[in-house]
Parts: structure tokens; C-alpha cells; sequence
């Protein structure tokens, strides 16, 4: 006498699981994605100037506003949060800060927050300004 087989199961496709990888995958990309966008700023009138250059995407975009506030991603800061913040990035040497300051700052304070940056350590130091 033959061994009785049970009849052989089909396999089938889950798509539920399927579709929630794909949606923490789409999730996570975008999250890696906006990480990525580098700080825009706030809208300035820059200064102008013939031989401008385009640089690399710095690290941080410091924006003296007209009234003499800085601000770093949004936050306003003081000279001293400034230096810390800085400071706190690691490798301090690698670190590229672009300022931006509105043509109609006084340049003591872009030469304060200048000074806060090379207090901290920051060496690779931009400004912004738009071509004329």
C-alpha cells in the first residue's frame, strides 16, 4: 500500500507586506532625502559683487539679518551659542560656514560673528553676496 500524500499547497504572493517595506522604504529615503537640502536661509538683500564665485554646499549658513540678529537653521543665536554650536560640530576644521549678512548690517558685526566662527575653529569661511 502507497504512503497517502496530502495535496500539494500552492504558494501565493502576500502584497500587504510587500507594500509596507515599500512604504518604509519610500519613508526613509525621503527622510535621508530632506537631511540632504542644505540650509536656504533667510531672504536677504545680499551685497553685490562682480567676481563672485559659486562654492561648495557649506555646512551651515549663518544669516546676520538687517536689525543684527543671527540666525543658524532658524534658530536665533547669541555669539556665545554661536561658538558653541559651532564647536559641537566634530571635526571643526572641515567645517564649512557660509555668512550671510544683509548689505545693510554694520561690518562690526559680520567682523564679530567672523571672530566667533574662527573661535571656534571653523577655518573655511564664506560670504555670501550676489553677482552684479
Amino acid at each position: 500500500m502507497l504512503p497517502h500524500r496530502r495535496p500539494r499547497k500552492k504558494g501565493r504572493v502576500e502584497i500587504i507586506p510587500m507594500i509596507d517595506v515599500m512604504l518604509f522604504l519610500l519613508v526613509f529615503f525621503i527622510m535621508i532625502t530632506l537631511q540632504m537640502i542644505t540650509d536656504k536661509g533667510l531672504k536677504l538683500h545680499l551685497p553685490t559683487s562682480s567676481t563672485a564665485k559659486t562654492l561648495p554646499h557649506p555646512h551651515f549658513v549663518i544669516n546676520i539679518q538687517k536689525d543684527g540678529n543671527v540666525t543658524v537653521k532658524g534658530k536665533e543665536m547669541s555669539p556665545a551659542q554661536l561658538e558653541s554650536f559651532l564647536a559641537a560640530d566634530g571635526d571643526v576644521g572641515h567645517t564649512q560656514v557660509t555668512i550671510a549678512a544683509d548689505k545693510g548690517v554694520p561690518f562690526q558685526k559680520f567682523v564679530h560673528v567672523m571672530d566667533t566662527c574662527q573661535k571656534a575653529g571653523v577655518t573655511q569661511i564664506g560670504i555670501a553676496t550676489k553677482t552684479s
